[in-house]
């Protein structure tokens, strides 16, 4: 009797171990597998490589941010000297351009006045002449520049990367397109290695390009250059994708050319028949059509018609411009 106590007595204490040993199993085993099943749920939601991929992500956006903002300023605060320089005139001082801007407008007043012309006509002659004549002229000098530096840029961004490739410092690649590339490339690649030389950064220098040359092509490439100096990566990498989207819209530009000629021709023989019209009735019956600059009635229906044909021309203009 005794000894069938104790034998309950000892299969109840193995049977008692045993759970506790399976429970403290199953709790090991339940914590391994919640474990497991951390890991794929942490990978999903990042874990700390996606943290620092996101935080980096998220510096590049606020130093893009910057960088537009910047640019925007910068549009906005355009001085004279800013115009000259950036339609190719650093030499020009700004005393000099209005000194010549004074003189154009008063020499055509003059000849206006001794033509027998009105006193409206007088004015708006010396106003187009002293304000409007050199602005326009300065603004197609700088679209001319920039047509010329946007032809070469995507050249330019292929040598650079050509010679980071072949294990050249960027300073030296840069040093290659100011010297063999031409103009006007050339002269803003040289001034920025130049500003290298004596102390500017590579950020500065960028900034000071697109104050000269202030096209979308050299924003793309400052905010390149500017993003590879400070978050690091495959700088011959990005200049390659840069040049390649350089190009696509090189292309998209060429076809809406293409496409807006007709419309342009168009716009141009419309904008064009008045002002041809009255100068080929000027010269054939000057009498007829005097009475528009001698009379004070003339010179209002002549200024109302200067300017719808500005709101007309203007209106067409945004017809058949196109923005990529």
């Amino acid at each position: 009797m005794l000894f069938a106590i104790v034998a309950v007595l000892m299969v109840l204490a193995l049977g008692g171990a045993g759970l506790v040993f399976a429970g403290g199993a199953r709790e090991q085993q339940q914590k391994r597998v919640a474990s497991v099943v951390k890991q794929p749920a942490a990978q999903l939601r990042g874990g700390p490589a996606a943290d620092t991929n996101a935080l980096k992500r998220k510096n590049v956006q606020q130093l893009l941010k910057q960088i537009e903002n910047k640019n925007a300023e910068q549009k906005q605060k355009l001085t004279m000297r800013r115009r000259l320089d950036q339609a190719g005139l650093p030499d020009v001082s700004v005393n000099v351009f209005w000194m010549a801007s004074a003189g154009l407008g008063v020499g055509i007043a003059v000849f206006c006045f001794l033509t027998g012309q009105g006193i409206l006509v007088d004015i708006m002659a010396a106003f187009g002449a002293g304000i409007g004549l050199p602005r326009w002229v300065l603004g197609f000098m700088k679209a001319r520049r920039e047509k010329k530096f946007t032809s070469e840029f995507a050249n330019a961004i292929d040598v650079v990367v050509r010679s980071v490739r072949s294990g050249l410092p960027t300073n030296e690649a840069l040093r290659i397109v100011a010297r063999e590339s031409p103009q006007p490339v050339s002269g803003e690649f040289l001034r920025l290695v130049e500003g290298m030389k004596v102390g500017v950064t590579l950020d500065q220098g960028c900034k000071r390009m697109f104050e000269s040359m202030p096209t979308a092509e050299v924003s793309f490439f400052g905010i390149v250059m500017t993003i590879q100096q400070k978050s690091g990566g495959n700088l011959s990498e990005a200049l390659s994708n840069l040049s390649g989207v350089l190009r696509d819209r090189k292309r998209l530009e060429g076809k809406i050319k293409a496409m807006s000629s007709e419309a342009k021709a168009s716009a141009g023989i419309i904008g064009s028949l008045p002002p041809a019209v009255m100068g080929i009735i000027y010269l054939t019956t000057p009498e007829y059509i005097r009475l528009l600059f001698t009379e004070r009635t003339g010179n209002l229906i002549l200024a109302g018609c200067v300017f719808w044909m500005g709101v007309g021309i203007f209106v067409m203009r945004k017809m058949i411009n196109f923005k990529h």
